[in-house]
């Protein structure tokens, strides 16, 4: 695998791939991996050969028969060993390259939990209902926890044993939301930065459709309901 970057890749880094039917974008996206990291790919009963085809690329392949986007994110975070893990969606819609400043950050400590917004490349990469419903939900995350975020996106990087002690328990669409909120609770330092944001390899099953970004929709909506939890603050330097 391999990967441009501008600079000399950080070490000690494991990238979450969660994967339902992605065949056609596996080979784009494991090969941005930046080189010495490890991709897991979480099959999360795909049909189409995903799972053989990135052990074939090199990947490490994670099984998680229980679908649902948050139970795939939490799969693989449970199967990552490195101290910091990324996630990204595994649709070619973004360049996991793009993690590198990510981690950079979060390694020197100028972050807890680095975010990236997206930032439409095309027309239809990202559509109407779907950004409709992810403003609507930054707004409500401002309103509950004072962050002035943009987009809950899925680009991420974060130390794995400070997410681990957030605790999580969404395992459907409301998982990325959990976490930054869970994080705000915590005290964690949350950045974000643009990225750019290209057109996915095939349907998306989330925000494919005003169903889809419905029901999406709902399940962080419930996140946010929640009461504030009492979970630690990261470690400098350590999770």
């Amino acid at each position: 695998m391999n990967a441009v970057t501008t600079s000399p890749c950080p070490t000690g880094v494991d990238v979450v791939l969660p994967c339902l039917n992605e065949a056609a974008a596996l080979p784009w996206v494991l090969e941005r991996i930046p080189p010495g990291w490890r991709a897991l790919v979480v099959d999360n009963g795909s049909t189409d050969g995903s799972a053989g085809l990135a052990r074939a690329l090199g990947a490490t392949v994670v099984t998680e028969e229980r679908r649902g986007f948050g139970a795939a994110c939490h799969a693989g975070l449970l199967a990552a060993t490195a101290d910091v893990v990324c996630f990204c969606d595994c649709d070619a819609s973004l360049d996991p390259a793009h993690l590198v400043p990510f981690v950079r950050e979060v390694q020197g400590g100028g972050a807890d939990l680095v975010l990236g917004r997206r930032r439409p490349q095309a027309r239809g990469a990202w559509p109407a209902h779907a950004r409709a419903g992810n403003l609507a939900l930054a707004r409500l995350l401002r309103r509950r926890t004072g962050l002035r975020l943009h987009d809950l996106g899925p680009l991420r990087a974060a130390r794995r044993e400070a997410l681990l002690a957030l605790d999580l328990t969404d395992r459907r669409s409301g998982y990325p939301l959990q976490m930054v909120v869970s994080a705000a609770d915590a005290g964690w330092r949350v950045t974000e930065h643009d990225v750019p944001y290209l057109p996915r390899t095939g349907t998306s099953k989330v925000t494919g459709t005003w169903r889809g970004t419905w029901h999406a929709v709902r399940d962080m909506s419930t996140v946010l309901k929640e009461p504030p939890a009492v979970r630690p603050r990261p470690r400098a330097g350590g999770g």
